[in-house]
């Protein structure tokens, strides 16, 4: 790890962007150009200390995962991305995995998502980036590691938890459409993917999904309407927009409802309830958490 290194190329990148770059409001009065430390700490999803000390050159070697958010957070290219994993001691992630990148291009479009449940997935439905919405709806997806990211696996292991989201009489559907989802990225990725590695791990532990997968239903789609249910708001009709990236590699959801609706009012309420988790972001040193409302659900957008 080349602590030089990587503290130069940190703090010159922070100094390059403003707020308005990173869908931040402007905020009081600035001394230096550039975003804040606390401010690039809020947006990766960490406490302000741990990333202060990467800066002064006097931080532990950060994992992979504190990495992609980082470089998400400074909306880096993925040159510049392989460069923060090369001085921070570990190999830059292949081009071609699933991994916590994001590219700019598609954070930006979630920076201007603020009244809004939105957030970025990756082709196995892992959440890779929440807005506060989001989080207040799905529940914080930062809690979870390793499978229990993705909602294709929370579904059928953890159906008591990733279900409640949904209406009892919508879950036949949306679970042959995760199997359907998963089967299509099985096939872009090939049979030595993380795909594959996940359609063998559930086939061992689920008999409802080893028949639906035995169906051979492929499809890579999320529904245009569908019902969300919130422990304390209740339902919520919304529609739903998809915006895929060119490889089909991760996708960006939008929920939306009609103006002036009941269903626009809880999602102004959601929005509300997502502002209160920013403001108790980054209280764990290095941990990736975010405070925020009691996780109710395993996230299963």
């Amino acid at each position: 790890m080349d602590r030089n290194a990587l503290a130069d190329f940190l703090v010159r990148h922070r100094a390059a962007l403003t707020p308005a770059d990173v869908g931040l409001g402007p905020g009081a009065r600035r001394r230096t150009p550039g975003l804040r430390r606390e401010e690039v700490a809020q947006l990766a999803t960490m406490s302000t200390d741990y990333y202060t000390r990467l800066e002064q050159r006097r931080g532990p070697q950060p994992s992979t995962q504190m990495l992609a958010a980082i470089a998400r957070a400074l909306r880096m290219t993925t040159d510049e991305r392989d460069y923060l994993y090369r001085v921070a001691g570990h190999s830059a992630p292949e081009r071609h995995a699933v991994e916590g990148y994001v590219p700019p291009g598609l954070m930006r479009v979630l920076d201007r998502l603020h009244d809004t449940p939105a957030m970025i997935l990756s082709a196995l439905e892992e959440p890779l980036v929440q807005n506060g919405p989001a989080r207040a709806l799905f529940g914080d997806a930062e809690q979870f590691t390793g499978w229990d990211r993705s909602t294709i696996y929370s579904w059928f292991v953890h159906p008591e938890q990733a279900r409640a989201v949904y209406p009892v009489e919508d879950h036949a559907h949306h679970g042959l459409s995760k199997v359907a989802s998963l089967r299509a990225a099985y096939g872009t990725m090939g049979p030595r993917s993380r795909a594959s590695e996940l359609a063998e791990n559930l086939y061992a532990r689920s008999e409802e999904f080893a028949q639906l997968w035995d169906s051979q239903v492929v499809a890579r789609r999320f529904e245009q309407h569908k019902v969300v249910v919130h422990p304390q708001i209740g339902r919520i009709e919304v529609d739903c927009q998809a915006l895929l990236t060119e490889d089909a590699s991760q996708v960006l959801l939008v929920l939306t409802a009609p103006p002036h609706s009941e269903d626009a009012g809880k999602l102004d309420l959601l929005a509300a309830l997502g502002a209160q988790s920013v403001v108790g972001s980054g209280s764990d040193a290095g941990s990736g958490s975010v405070a925020g409302p009691p996780n109710w659900s395993t996230v299963s957008p």
